[in-house]
Parts: C-alpha cells; structure tokens; sequence
C-alpha cells in the first residue's frame, strides 16, 4: 500500500472532505430517514410534548383568574377561587414537569437509535471503499467524522429537537391566549417579531460555513496527531520534538481560532433577540398599565398577558441559540454525509463468476498503471505468466512498483489497461470476494487486532479449531514465545499488539496466513522484521507453506528467493530480466548487480 510519513504532505484529496456545501433542507431529509424508522418513538414525542406545554400554558390563565379573584380589601377577596386557581396551577405544573421529563428520556434514546445507525452505516461504507481511498485521506480525519461529527449530530437530536418542538408549541400556545385576553396588546409584537426572525436569519446563514470550518481544522489537527503518534518513535530518533511540536501547535492553533471564530459569532444571536425580547416585554408592561387605567382591561389578565409574552418571546430567544447549534449539527451531518457518499469499489460485472477450484495459473498481460492524482504511471506493459504452483519473485528497487504489482492482482486497484488473468479468466469477470479469498497474504506491515492471540491467528478461518492453530503456531517457530504470554493463547493483545516486538507480530502473520489454507500466496517483505537467525528457522516452515500453492514473494533480501521458479527483474515498470537465480547471475545483469552488491555489503559489513 502507499504510505505517508509524519507530517507528509497529501494531495488535493487528503485531509478534509472538500465538497461544494449541501443545503440545509437536503441534509434534514436525509436525517429525516433516520429519525423515521423510530417513527412511533417519534410520535410518541410529539404527543407528550404537546401535553406537557399545554399544561404548562394554563399556569398563567390561572395566574390571571387568581389575582382577578382578589377585588379590593382583604374582606373582598375570593379565597376559595384563589386556591382553586392556585391548586390547579401547582397540579398543571407538577404534570407539565413529569411529562417533559419522560420526553427528555424518550428523545435521548431515540437520539441513541440514531446515532447508532449513523455509526453503523459509516463503518459498513469503510468496509465498502477503495484502498485508493486510504491512501489519500488523512485516517484522523476519518475517525473525526465517526465520533466528534456524529456526537454533534447526537447532541442535537436529544436536546435541540425537543426545544424547538416545545418552542413551536408554546409560541403557538402562548399567541392563542394572548389573542383572546387582548387583541391590541399584541401589536406590540408586530413590531419586535420580525425585529427578531430577520436578525436571526442573517446570522444564522453566516454561521454555518463556520461551523463547517471548525470540523474540518479538528479533523486536520485529528489526523496530524494520528501521523504524529504512529510516528513518535521515528521523531524522536531524529531529535525531531521541536519541529513536529510546532507544527501541531499551528495546526491546534488553526482549530482553536476556527472554533472561536463560530462560537463568538453564533452566540451574539441571543442577547440581540434577547433585548429585542426585554423590550417588547417594557412596551406590554406600559401599554397594558394604560389599558388596565383606562378600565379596557382587568389586572388579571394583565398579568396573564405579561406571562405569555415571557412564554411567547423566550422560545424566541432559545430558538435563536438552537439555531447556532443546529447549524454546527448540520455542517457536522454534512461531513457524515459526505463519508457515507464517497463512492465505494467498483461493483462487480452484472454476470461475474464466483472463482472456484482455483489451481493458481495467474498473468499479467501488457499492465499500465498509475495512482489517481499521482502523475507518471508505475508500470508500463509489464507482463509476467505465473504457472500452477510456481514460486514467483518479484525484485527491483525502491519504487519500482512491486507492491503495485500485489495490488492489482488483489485488485484493490484496477489497471488502466491490460488484462490480469487467473486460470485463463479475466479478474474483473470474477467477483472480488471469491478472488480475495483465493489468496492468503503476509504483509511488511503487521496488522494485528484487540483481541486473544487465539482470535488473532484464528482470524482468517472459520470454524478452526485449538489444535489446527497451535500446530501452525509451532510451523511459524512462534509456539514457544505464545506459551510464555501470561495467559497462553488467551493473552490479549491490545494496541495492534504494541506490547510485542515486530519480529514477533509477523510471525504471528506468518502462523496465520499457514493457518489459512488459500490456493495462493503472496508474501510482501514478509520477514524483513525477523531476524536472520530466526529467519532461517522458519523457512522450511515458509517452503512447507508456499509448497503447492502459487506464490508471489517480494523480498529485498535476495538470499530468500535463490530457490525460487521464477524471479522477475522490475525495473522502470518493465520485466527487465527474467529466470532462476542461477540463470540470471549467468546474465551478468541487472540482478546479479543487486546480488553482489547485496553480499559484498554484507562481507564488508562483516
């Protein structure tokens, strides 16, 4: 696979998921199809939510027939109708509370539905993109969208969605009630209302893109301290703290003043509407004093009318602060969308045939190829014919596109032209599952999950019992080192296995690709983190497992690949020489320049 180093540059596609921005309506339906399928929890929602917010909206009627109820002296008062209003109040209350503590719970767990989908949908589309995708997206950014974008998306749901389905019902509510206590009353809000709603708009269409800005600098600081602490032990072996601290400070930098930049101007949203609110509710107080002299009005309703207008502009005001929050939700559901709209491999030909019985006949014919973006091609009409049961080497140097070579036959990449051919049938008629599966693989690169060494060496095998991996434990010269673990085979291993040497995990996937038994084999630099001592040890465990299948074998030690059938020369993406070890040190070429000069380093360094 290609790789990057540290603090490597990307290309035009790394990093970020640079796309032109979604609209608002286009994003909401999409969540829409989430929040759908719970769509009885929903309704359920909605109905304790217009329950609770109606009882909550009779407080202040009552609140008015109270004070109504005390006309004149003490000795005029109706105690009896304020206890009552005042018991009805309290009880309103007390089930208003209740209600919208049951609603808070229900929306957390359909916000928990939600999120779950989301999540599982992401990683089912990992599962489904190309390695080219890999290879030009920063795996921090990648892992930003699966967890600070989709807890975004999951803060919204549970708390922002509940207070705009209040705010509607209770501006709702609280304009009908104070339509019927007084009509002219309510001219004072022709006035703030669209004060409000323009001011909220405006700033809320200028917020997003900054919202948009600050996940995409945490997913670039994400993805550079990703590559930072893969690379930690290679930093400070070059004394390298100092520059790469720097440059995560810039990056930190970046991300703080993005995140600043939304947050300072999303939260001036709130106390502008705010005053606006403080001053419709001034005007109400003066002009309903002037209407209650006037005798138009009863104080009651007053002060009914007043505590609507509380009820009535302060949704207003908290929908203008979920607003800024719903815009970060949003541009945090733009970037989920977009991970879940990269487009995945290339689907299989409508007619393409399950490869069975495989006997290992593989040639390349006439390849060209280059990476996407990457410039001038890798291979050039590069042919090679591999024979049932060969052993296949493949050396060149640095560059030369021998990994290129493993990842067309994989077809984890697609050649621009030319034709890869296994058992005489083109690979792009077989389906990629049965093709993948026809080979076992040991890479330079060893990847090892959380879990047992059990588990591990069981990974590529269903159904494989203790005794089948433990004998190929034993072949791979691994058995002994698995014994002296605290726990044996059921030694957990964490961090990719962080807690064992190098040379040890590809052993490790050694015994698993032998515990795998595939009719190919393709071994890239696969004990280049052993030992020579060690390496010796297993290679008649390596002879054992090539031994009838067809194998391709990168090595940059030539001393591994003497015995093999065929060894082809890679050079300037061509075949530059090809035939035995003997034959072509008889040539006196290419590769018997790289051989001397492999053992005349090793003589001097000896």
């Amino acid at each position: 696979m290609k790789q990057s180093t540290p603090g490597e540059g990307r290309g035009p596609a790394g990093g970020a998921f640079e796309r032109p921005s979604v609209r608002s309506g286009i994003i909401l339906r999409r969540l829409w199809q989430y929040l759908a399928r719970s769509r009885w929890m929903l309704a359920l929602a909605v109905f304790l939510s217009i329950i609770g917010n109606l009882l909550a909206l009779l407080g202040p009627k009552l609140s008015g027939y109270a004070i109504d109820a005390m006309k004149g002296g003490a000795g005029h008062v109706d105690f009896g109708a304020v206890l009552h209003n005042a018991a009805l109040m309290m009880i309103c209350y007390a089930c208003s509370a209740a209600l919208s503590y049951a609603l808070a719970v229900l929306m957390v767990q359909l916000s928990r539905n939600v999120v779950y989908r989301l999540r599982r949908d992401i990683c089912e589309r990992l599962m489904k993109l190309p390695v080219a995708f890999f290879d030009t997206h920063a795996i921090g950014d990648v892992l930003s969208v699966l967890s600070y974008d989709v807890d975004t998306v999951n803060a919204s749901l549970s708390n922002d969605l509940v207070q705009m389905l209040a705010s509607v019902i209770t501006v709702g509510g609280s304009f009908i009630m104070m339509l019927s206590i007084s009509p002219r009353l309510m001219l004072v809000f022709a006035v703030t209302i669209p004060c409000s709603v323009l001011f909220t708009r405006f700033r809320s269409r200028r917020v997003r893109p900054l919202y948009r800005q600050r996940s995409e600098k945490l997913g670039e600081l994400n993805g550079y301290a990703e590559e930072m602490t893969d690379g930690l032990q290679t930093i400070k072996a070059y004394g390298r703290e100092r520059v790469f601290k720097q440059r995560f400070d810039e990056r930190n930098t970046a991300a703080c003043e993005a995140n600043y930049r939304a947050d300072s101007f999303a939260c001036m949203t709130g106390p502008m509407v705010n005053f606006v609110n403080n001053l419709s509710l001034a005007m109400i107080s003066m002009f309903g004093a002037m209407m209650y002299m006037a005798g138009g009005i009863t104080l009651g309703s007053v002060s009914s009318f007043v505590l609507y207008s509380r009820k009535f502009s302060g949704p207003i005001n908290e929908f203008a602060n979920i607003i800024s929050e719903l815009q970060s939700a949003l541009a945090a559901a733009e970037r989920v969308f977009m991970l879940l709209d990269e487009p995945g491999e290339e689907p299989d030909a409508p007619h393409a045939a399950c490869l069975a019985g495989v006997r290992g006949e593989v040639e390349m014919r006439d390849v060209c190829f280059a990476y996407p973006g990457g410039g001038e091609s890798v291979l050039h009409g590069f042919s090679l014919h591999a024979r049932p049961g060969q052993v296949v080497a493949i050396v060149g140097p640095t560059g030369a596109g021998k990994t290129t070579i493993i990842n067309l036959l994989m077809r984890f990449y697609v050649a621009d032209a030319g034709a890869i051919f296994v058992d005489g049938r083109e690979i792009r008629t077989l389906t990629r599952a049965s093709l993948r599966r026809a080979y076992a693989m040991v890479l330079q690169d060893t990847w090892l999950f959380s879990g047992t060494v059990f588990e591990n060496l069981a990974y590529g095998r269903e159904n494989v019992t203790r005794d089948q991996v433990e004998a190929a434990a034993r072949a791979a010269h691994i058995d002994g080192f698995i014994r002296s673990l605290p726990q044996g085979y059921d030694t957990v291993l964490r961090d990719g296995g962080a807690s064992i040497s190098k040379g040890q995990k590809q052993l490790l996937t050694i015994a698993r690709a032998m515990l795998l038994d595939a009719p190919m084999l393709i071994l890239d630099e696969a004990t280049s983190n052993v030992d020579t001592q060690t390496e010796r040890a297993i290679q008649g465990a390596m002879l054992s497992l090539m031994k009838g299948r067809t194998c391709f074998v990168i090595a940059h030690r030539l001393s591994t690949i003497r015995h093999a059938d065929c060894i082809a020369v890679l050079r300037d993406g061509r075949v530059a020489e090809c035939g035995t070890h003997e034959q072509l040190l008889a040539k006196g070429g290419y590769y018997s320049e790289l051989y001397r000069a492999q053992f005349d380093d090793a003589d001097s360094g000896a």
